[in-house]
């Protein structure tokens, strides 16, 4: 069985308010190409469709219009679950018509996948967690496990329970436990795998993610994933990485593009996982394109930025622009840079002499609320603010903004 593990494809995600549908756009297109170049049996996604539980009208078409080219009519079966970004009952409602296509969508830990026809291929059982499968003639069992919340982890472990002294077990020890019950539906004849969207420890991550830990509470042990999984696909963590102690076969494939400035520095990819029964799988890495890269133009002086965003006006890219200064940069100068240049998401001020601090106080009227806030919360707590936080911020702005309008 030829299996392409993806995950973290973030649809509908900005950049300091900029789309970046179009650059996910023109992933998908390769992806797609991917999938029938190789021959792929079964693609396994791991979570984080979209970059929001309410995605904008554009990137669920670009989703479900995906699903459709990599199905070619029900021939390839596709396995989705749900991240932490995803709303699970939204991402699952059109189940019953991708069935059709041969895609299982699965929202929850708790989620059963109804057992039959899914395009030409099967799912001949299944329950909490797990689904045994048909494709092509070879059977797998897929232990599933979308991403877990306190909640929903206690729904699952402790259901009709009152053991008070078992739900004071770390998050990382229900995960095992989560695991080794689900693990007893392995079988000597299939192809056993798993799927899910967890932080593990000792994994790098990548900037952009948002922590689904609350102080490092939500980190699960690599020891929790059964030693009896041929592989084990995860999402989560943007950076492509093995699973420390893990022989190669737990792995974050990342997501497909550079989608904060701190990733610019690893590449982006998806694996390759040819599988059989009772043998070690075989992975091969496939290197994704960068379609519009992220840069930071570093400048010794306000004139040499000018200067670089007019010889570069016709680079197709996104840029942090960094200017070394005596003085604050005028609203006509940045003006000016950004005519030149029209996707420069931030202008930052370099000024010798002054202090952080003081660069900070005396350089507001120059900057847009949001950086300021950011700057604010990153001088405040020693971390930059999760994106989540700054869209929240951001919105609740808007429509206090929207009401004075009114008003």
């Amino acid at each position: 069985m030829r299996i392409l593990h993806t995950a973290d494809w973030h649809l509908g995600k900005n950049l300091e308010g900029q789309s970046r549908m179009d650059e996910q756009e023109q992933f998908l297109n390769d992806f797609v190409d991917i999938v029938q170049e190789n021959n792929i049996d079964l693609i396994m996604i791991a979570g984080d469709i979209y970059d929001n539980p309410n995605p904008p009208a554009r990137a669920e078409k670009m989703f479900y219009d995906t699903l459709k080219r990599i199905s070619k009519n029900g021939e390839r079966l596709t396995l989705v679950i749900s991240g932490n970004h995803d709303n699970p009952d939204r991402l699952v409602a059109a189940g019953p018509l991708a069935r059709d296509h041969g895609i299982i969508m699965v929202g929850t830990p708790k989620t059963v996948v109804p057992c039959g026809q899914y395009g030409k291929h099967k799912v001949l059982d299944s329950g909490e967690g797990f689904i045994e499968i048909e494709v092509n003639g070879e059977r797998s069992v897929i232990l599933t496990v979308p991403y877990p919340s306190e909640k929903r982890l206690n729904e699952v472990l402790y259901d009709g329970m009152d053991e008070e002294e078992e739900k004071v077990k770390s998050y990382s020890d229900r995960i095992f436990l989560l695991f080794n019950s689900l693990k007893q539906h392995y079988r000597e004849d299939t192809i056993n795998l798993a799927i899910a969207h967890l932080f593990t420890m000792g994994s790098e991550e990548g900037g952009s993610e948002r922590s689904i830990q609350l102080g490092g509470s939500y980190i699960v042990d690599g020891e929790c994933f059964p030693k009896e999984s041929q592989y084990v696909a995860l999402g989560h963590v943007h950076k492509p990485q093995v699973v420390p102690g893990t022989q190669k076969r737990i792995r974050y494939c990342g997501s497909p593009i550079h989608y904060n400035k701190k990733e610019i520095s690893f590449e982006k990819k998806c694996f390759i996982v040819d599988a059989k029964v009772n043998e070690e799988c075989e992975i091969r890495e496939i290197s994704l394109k960068v379609y519009k890269p992220i840069e930071v133009w570093k400048c010794n002086s306000i004139e040499e930025a000018i200067l670089m965003c007019e010889e570069n006006k016709d680079k197709e890219c996104w840029v942090y622009l960094e200017v070394k200064t005596d003085r604050y940069i005028r609203e006509d100068e940045i003006k000016q840079m950004k005519e030149f240049k029209k996707d420069i998401l931030e202008i930052m001020p370099k000024v010798k002499g002054l202090s952080m601090d003081d660069s900070e106080g005396l350089n507001l009227s120059e900057k847009s609320f949001e950086d300021i806030f950011k700057e604010f919360y990153e001088k405040e707590r020693k971390v930059e603010p999760d994106e989540e936080v700054v869209d929240l911020l951001l919105s609740i702005v808007s429509e206090e903004s929207a009401l004075d309008e009114t008003n």
